[in-house]
């Protein structure tokens, strides 16, 4: 069941999305070659207290998982796509690097997740274009994010990127609802058919999620228990933003500041 939010729900939900856009900002940020994936962990962790937030992801424990989540953000590098556990890794010129982060502050919760390359940024590089294609389909999907569009055309525009892009997309994870819990109704595949679904009405608070690799569309899960690699190896990207449909249009409640 949808829960549509009011006008000042939405408002307070974009306190916690502010929120969620300055830590992913700054970890972003902090995200150079030497640096360890614990480090950034441990600076998330300060963030969430002094503000006094709550994590979405400590204790989380769904049925695809191996037990409760201990972390506060997930940090996959590489072919990791989803539920990244951070981990001893240095980072490197050359690696991918997701960051998913969410939390609740009073009571609402956000959810936004970025890619960034390490080091080298060359722009005709492969991994470079793959981030830019999960960007673009982000702005597709939010750009459908209208009352009276459909959930359908929001898969649409996603898988539209994807396919002129050259990428497979899978559709076992995607985005979700989100208010006051991380995950609600509806599901969001990131393929989908036009005209299609549950009609978009104003209220309605989505995380909206592409997210592929250069190779394969499978997954499969790594020793840790939570991790998702592409089957092949081959390096993944995922661009996310808690948008809310308005009678005025899209509002992207993660927006990060440039």
């Amino acid at each position: 069941m949808m829960e549509l939010k009011t006008p000042a729900e939405i408002d307070v939900m974009a306190v916690t999305g502010r929120f969620v856009a300055d830590v992913l900002t700054d970890l972003a940020r902090r995200a150079e070659p030497g640096v360890n994936l614990l480090d950034l962990e441990r600076r998330a962790r300060r963030m969430i207290t002094d503000r006094g937030a709550v994590s979405c992801y400590w204790d989380y424990a769904p049925s695809f998982g191996n037990g409760p989540f201990r972390n506060v953000i997930c940090l996959s590098v590489n072919d990791g796509v989803l539920h990244g556990l951070p981990h001893d890794h240095t980072l490197v010129d050359g690696d991918v690097l997701t960051l998913d982060f969410a939390v609740t502050v009073d009571g609402w919760a956000a959810d936004s997740a970025v890619t960034v390359r390490i080091g080298d940024h060359d722009p005709d590089h492969p991994d470079t274009r793959l981030i830019a294609s999960t960007e673009r389909a982000l702005d597709a999907a939010i750009d459908q994010m209208l009352p009276g569009r459909r959930l359908g055309d929001v898969s649409a525009a996603i898988f539209d990127v994807a396919r002129t892009s050259g990428y497979r997309v899978n559709t076992e994870y995607g985005g979700h609802g989100v208010g006051r819990t991380m995950h609600e109704d509806p599901h969001v595949p990131n393929l989908g058919r036009a005209g299609r679904g549950p009609l978009l009405r104003p209220g309605m608070t989505l995380a909206l999620e592409p997210w592929w690799a250069t190779g394969t569309e499978r997954l499969v899960r790594d020793p840790d228990g939570w991790t998702l690699r592409a089957a092949d190896g081959s390096s993944a990207a995922h661009s996310e933003h808690t948008v809310a449909v308005t009678e005025d249009g899209p509002r992207v409640l993660t927006a990060r500041q440039a």
